[in-house]
């Protein structure tokens, strides 16, 4: 039972141990989702970690690789994987051991794949295409070749293929500027012309218009002819009655 307090440790120093290479492996630029550019994350292949004889490792031998195995799984934000660890760490040495033999490497393999899965979210065409691929093949080490290298060369691809909004925004501006623009000028000379040529136009107003002919005048010239031909009339018939009285 003297195990108990080292495993301990070795549980709560797992996530510490592998700090300096996570942080050395994702310096890699890349491009996620967004085609926007970010540290590449590089996922790392765990059977560089046992450098042990699982079979005539000690106990502790085997906790401490253990806690190395699930500090990179916690790095890598891998899914099953550090949960398999942490049963198997409650168990005994040769449950450890066995597991260390096959049953990580299983539960590892399946985290990859589930991780391949994951980037099929709003996938572009050659995001996809690779994708599809490699989950067909199902081997740790196409996983681990996609991950690390082929999905960015896919969404590269994609990302290239997609128009730029630039020029799509530049069109739209120049239009809804020039027609906001028109109608108020046409506005303004509206308003400002007409007061002026219905002042200009109306007969008898002030500023001088201009004098009525035509056929107006006819009709006036032709009235006033005819008073006066029925006024002289009118003088002759009184003077004649005035002569017959007087005689």
């Amino acid at each position: 039972m003297r195990w108990k307090f080292p495993a301990g440790a070795l549980v709560a120093l797992a996530f510490l141990i592998p700090a300096a290479p996570a942080v050395a492996q994702t310096e890699s630029p890349g491009l996620n989702e967004s085609c926007q550019t970010v540290e590449r994350k590089v996922y790392k292949d765990i059977r560089e970690l046992v450098t042990i004889d699982l079979d005539t490792a000690t106990n502790q031998e085997l906790r401490v690789l253990t806690a190395q195995i699930l500090a990179t799984a916690n790095a890598e934000k891998l899914p099953v994987l550090p949960g398999a660890i942490q049963d198997r760490l409650k168990g005994t040495e040769d449950d450890l051991r066995a597991f260390l033999k096959k049953g990580v490497l299983d539960a590892w393999s399946v985290a990859l794949r589930i991780s391949v899965v994951r980037t099929l979210t709003d996938a572009g065409t050659n995001v996809d295409a690779a994708a599809q691929k490699v989950l067909g093949s199902a081997a740790v080490d196409d996983y681990l070749a996609y991950l690390n290298d082929g999905l960015y060369a896919a969404r590269a691809l994609d990302c290239a293929s997609q128009p730029t909004p630039t020029p799509s925004a530049t069109p739209s501006a120049t239009p809804s500027a020039t027609a906001s623009a028109a109608p108020s000028a046409t506005a303004s000379a509206t308003t400002t012309g007409a007061p002026t040529a219905a002042s200009s136009a109306s007969p008898g107003g002030e500023g001088g218009g201009l004098p009525v002919t035509g056929a107006d005048t006819a009709t006036v010239a032709g009235i006033g002819g005819a008073l006066l031909l029925l006024g002289g009339a009118g003088y002759l018939i009184g003077r004649r009655r005035r002569s017959s009285f007087v005689a």
